[in-house]
């Protein structure tokens, strides 16, 4: 009968997996990363796929197809996707019970009387997994594959966002440098027509060297803004997953920038504003976080008590065959885990308060974003209607008096440089409505305007 014991045990160690090593090849790694390409048809195949009423293919490169190519190609995401397959993996590992102990004893005693000299015996410790501590158990685990999905979740909204505010800072520092190339130019011929003055006794140095600094704070602001376009570009491609190069020859639109859509704060009632908070994945993974500190403790509580084990054996014992059974008892420790539970009960606590601070905090930035896009907006539409026209109407005049020789190219460059400084101020006001539209989406957790409210988040989170 102890013949069947050498049998079993081959048969499980022949179902053991072997262990293979996986080496990682940084430098491989980062070569692949420099060479990767952007693949337009994948891409619109991604968009497609999370957003169903989308036609990519006949589009350009919006958001909504930069957002695709992120769910592609952005690390930190592929990073939480690992994530989450890791914790499913725990999830399923937390459902196997504890293993059993297989004890195999044997002993030789010299008795005349006795059949044989030989005691042999094996027994089995099997842990009796049931009830509350298996239950305990895999919750605890589910609720990290909770937790795992939100985190997902966040990082694709990190990603979205990322990509919104470079889009947006690249638009407006492009502008912004052209604008900065019209003003230098225009302070240029503005300071030769000075200089010309001056050579003729008709201006001072000191109007000179004021055009002159006029001049070089254009320059100066042409480089800023050709600077800050780089930087939004290489931004984008960050955001995205890609190298720079990847992104040569793709020019992202988008639709309506200038146009900004009417307040969207106004649009959030005080109901839609506490469906969008308890929808954010911060707050649902707070939640998660919560629900998994509270079955944490019951796991706790649960081992204040002895975990039972139940050991079937078989002995032959000089030629007579005994079958064992004994039932054995796991103590608490000492003081009845009533340590553990504290402690369990204090994360409990500090779970319900980072809740809390959470909801809070959410709350907070949704009026704080809300009461920004309104005042952006005002002050954009004030430039628009009050000192844009004005600019505009004496820029026209200028040209109409130079034509009929009533100023010169000095007075005619000033007001040019004028109109297009306030061109320039416009384009700040359209940043701040732009980044506060991109703080009040950040604060609801979801797009207000654009293509992505195509999006379906539930084929977001389904994608590989």
């Amino acid at each position: 009968m102890l013949g069947i014991f050498p049998v079993v045990a081959m048969g499980m160690l022949a179902g053991c997996t072997t262990y293979a090593p996986v080496a990682l090849d940084v430098p491989a790694i980062l070569a692949v990363r420099r060479e990767t390409t952007l693949d337009p048809e994948r891409v619109a195949a991604a968009a497609i796929a999370i957003a169903p009423g989308a036609n990519p293919a006949d589009g350009p490169w919006d958001r909504l197809t930069l957002l695709a190519a992120a769910l592609i190609y952005n690390p930190d995401i592929e990073a939480a996707r690992s994530g989450v397959v890791s914790a499913e993996a725990g999830a399923r590992a937390a459902r196997v019970g504890s293993p059993a102990t297989l004890t195999l004893s044997a002993e030789y005693a010299r008795d005349a009387a006795a059949q044989s000299p030989w005691l042999l015996g094996a027994a089995l410790d099997l842990p009796i997994d049931r009830g509350v501590r298996r239950a305990a158990r895999s919750g605890v685990a589910d609720f990290a594959v909770e937790i795992a999905r939100y985190d997902e979740a966040e990082v694709i909204w990190t990603a979205r966002m990322a990509l919104r505010r470079a889009l947006a800072d690249r638009l407006i520092a492009e502008r912004r440098a052209a604008d900065f190339q019209v003003v230098a130019d225009l302070r240029a011929r503005q300071m030769a027509a000075v200089d010309r003055r001056v050579a003729a006794g008709e201006a001072s140095r000191t109007e000179l060297d004021r055009v002159r600094a006029d001049g070089a704070d254009a320059s100066r602001g042409l480089i800023d803004a050709l600077a800050q376009a780089k930087d939004a570009r290489l931004r984008l491609a960050a955001a995205i997953g890609l190298p720079p190069e990847a992104l040569v020859g793709i020019t992202p639109e988008w639709k309506g920038f200038d146009e900004p859509v009417s307040d969207l704060g106004a649009t959030l009632d005080p109901e839609i504003r506490s469906l969008a908070i308890l929808a954010r994945a911060d707050v649902l993974k707070a939640m998660a976080a919560y629900d998994q500190a509270e079955v944490e403790l019951r796991l706790e509580v649960a081992r204040q008590y002895p975990a039972l084990t139940l050991s079937p054996g078989y002995t032959w014992e000089r030629g007579l065959v005994k079958f064992p059974v004994s039932l054995g008892l796991a103590l608490p420790p000492l003081d009845l885990n009533r340590s553990a539970i504290a402690l369990a009960e204090a994360r409990r606590a500090e779970a319900g308060q980072t809740l809390e601070a959470i909801l809070a905090s959410a709350e907070a930035a949704i009026e704080s974003a809300g009461a920004e896009t309104s005042a952006a907006r005002t002050a954009l539409d004030q430039i628009r209607s009050v000192e844009r026209p004005t600019a505009d109407r004496l820029a026209r005049q200028a040209d109409r008096e130079l034509s009929a020789g009533a100023i010169d190219r000095v007075d005619w460059a000033a007001a040019q440089a004028g109109a297009a400084q306030t061109r320039l101020v416009e384009l700040d006001a359209l940043a701040r409505v732009h980044a506060a539209d991109a703080a009040l989406e950040d604060a609801v957790r979801r797009p207000l305007e654009g293509p992505e409210i195509l999006i379906n988040a539930a084929d977001v989170r389904s994608r590989q």
